[in-house]
């Protein structure tokens, strides 16, 4: 049985409210509130049906920021809502400095990882009165930190990436040099190395995650062997036919989340909004941009706003297709518009990139840049408002592992573009044209945007909902657990290995890492 259960995510905002439109927040953070509440739910049933009266704990551990931004990032512990036994818990990184009190980006973490999570063991332990059953970390951060925590409590440990940094940024091992004072990328494929060798098990969300496809290179399967100049050589970092691979999928959150086509559930209170968000003709720092022609539909993405988004790769993939532009109106939800609001690297570059496409294309009266929106509720119907007008989301990230706002899209009822999401990145004309003759055959038929649409939903339903994942993710917990008792399975070799790995090379690459400003 797992009664309690420690959930790792370190860097970012992690917050419930004013904290998706922040650096490094977003995806992650709806993925673990949206996992901890079906867990809760998991947990409570399979204890009652044993007849046991006990009450689980969830404690989210994640980085606390004293200078918070108006957000609740500053509390040591919060309950979730929508929770009786979850709890965000958050413990400060310090240096010999004192706390850091303000927020950096994640690839700048490295050298505070360690006192954290000693920290951390202190905190948790204190909470649960105890050491937790089970220990899930998230991202190369979080799951360094839960591979210390499992290693010094014994503690059955889950692996979840939700995306590797090698993938996404092409030859960044060979050219590591290149990218090292901005990203950092040796502490960080280091850490992987580690983490994902320490975990008793790993789950991701497809399984072109763990192995690619036949034209692209899988997450895990680029850590199986590779090289950074310099530093060492990967003969054996991973392999992808272990068994600790699963594939568990999320959900989106059917409370927010749910089919247009649902009218009594509807939020139409929230439509007065929502048209102000997309055809308001007053420029500011939330929306910029106008639509003309009301009558048409609108192509929509939401994402951060960062290079491998590939939000500003859109804009120009529509700008540069005039049958495109006539046949639909494009809307985006991403980032800040003001430049000065962003203190992200990426971020700046991509807003000042967007702005420049605006201008050079005119794209004026066909287009609406909206800034992150943080209210879920209102998403939600954003989406369903979307799908009323027969329109279609695309994704146009240069990598995704997989799309959570793809499930949400999907969820709410309207049809995802897979064909323009694959020839993006690569290939703007093509992907244009494969959106024009979508929407030109919808004007042709009625039927044919529904077909896709109710194609979706059945496949949402018995793929992608949370209950599905918690089942499945409680009873992988209890079988890696269940083994890893019963076979006194230690791997003393190559968890010997790793903590030399750890103290003789991490360690120091973690420890260059300049430390990072307060100013």
């Amino acid at each position: 049985m797992v009664f309690n259960v420690v959930i790792l995510s370190p860097h970012g905002y992690f917050g419930q409210a004013n904290v998706l439109g922040l650096p490094d927040t977003g995806g992650q953070i709806v993925y673990i509130l949206d996992q901890v509440r079906a867990l809760e739910n998991e947990m409570l049933h399979r204890i009652q049906r044993q007849g046991l009266d006990i009450a689980p704990r969830i404690l989210i551990v994640t980085r606390l920021i004293p200078d918070s931004k108006g957000t609740t990032c500053n509390q040591r512990l919060e309950r979730v809502s929508g929770t009786e036994h979850t709890h965000i818990l958050r413990v400060p990184f310090r240096s010999e400095k004192g706390i850091l009190r303000k927020w950096i980006s994640r690839f700048d973490v490295w050298p505070y990882l360690e006192t954290f999570a000693e920290d951390a063991a202190s905190e948790l332990t204190a909470e649960l009165q105890g050491y937790p059953d089970f220990i899930i970390g998230n991202y190369s951060d979080g799951n360094l930190v839960a591979s210390l925590l499992a290693y010094k409590m014994g503690v059955t440990q889950c692996t979840i990436a939700h995306a590797l940094e090698k993938t996404k940024y092409p030859d960044s091992d060979i050219y590591w040099k290149k990218f090292e004072d901005k990203y950092h990328f040796s502490s960080q494929f280091t850490a992987d190395l580690i983490a994902m060798n320490n975990a008793d098990f790993i789950i991701t969300s497809t399984y072109q995650e763990i192995a690619g496809t036949k034209n692209t290179v899988g997450q895990y399967e680029s850590h199986s062997s590779f090289t950074l100049p310099g530093q060492y050589r990967v003969v054996h970092g991973i392999d992808v036919f272990d068994p600790k691979f699963n594939i568990v999928s999320p959900g989106a959150d059917m409370a927010i989340y749910f089919p247009y086509s649902e009218k009594t559930k509807r939020l139409t209170s929230l439509h007065g909004s929502i048209e102000e968000l997309l055809y308001d003709p007053v420029q500011n720092d939330v929306h910029i941009g106008t639509l003309d022609d009301r009558s048409k539909p609108l192509l929509f993405s939401m994402a951060r706003l960062d290079r491998v988004k590939n939000i500003s790769g859109l804009v120009e993939c529509y700008a540069k297709n005039p049958k495109l532009r006539d046949l639909v109106n494009l809307v985006v939800v991403a980032g800040y518009i003001d430049v000065k609001k962003s203190k992200d690297r990426e971020e700046i570059e991509e807003i000042e990139k967007m702005h420049g496409l605006l201008k050079e294309y005119k794209l004026n009266g066909q287009f609406r840049w909206i800034s992150a929106q943080n209210n879920r509720a209102r998403n939600g119907e954003l989406y369903r408002y979307i799908a009323d007008t027969r329109g279609a989301f695309v994704q146009p990230a240069l990598y995704e592992a997989f799309g959570l706002t793809v499930v949400e899209a999907m969820t709410c009822g309207f049809q995802h573009l897979p064909l323009a999401m694959v020839a993006l990145p690569r290939l703007l004309s093509t992907a244009g044209a494969l959106m024009a003759d979508f929407f030109e055959r919808c004007k042709e038929d009625p039927n044919y945007w529904s077909t896709f649409s109710d194609a979706g939903l059945k496949r949402i339903y018995e793929r992608y909902t949370w209950k599905i994942y918690s089942e499945r993710l409680m009873t992988l917990a209890g079988v890696y657990g269940f083994w890893k008792y019963v076979s006194k399975l230690e791997r003393r070799e190559t968890r010997r290995y790793l903590e030399m790995f750890y103290i003789l090379k991490f360690r120091n690459l973690a420890n260059s890492v300049p430390p990072a400003s307060e100013d």
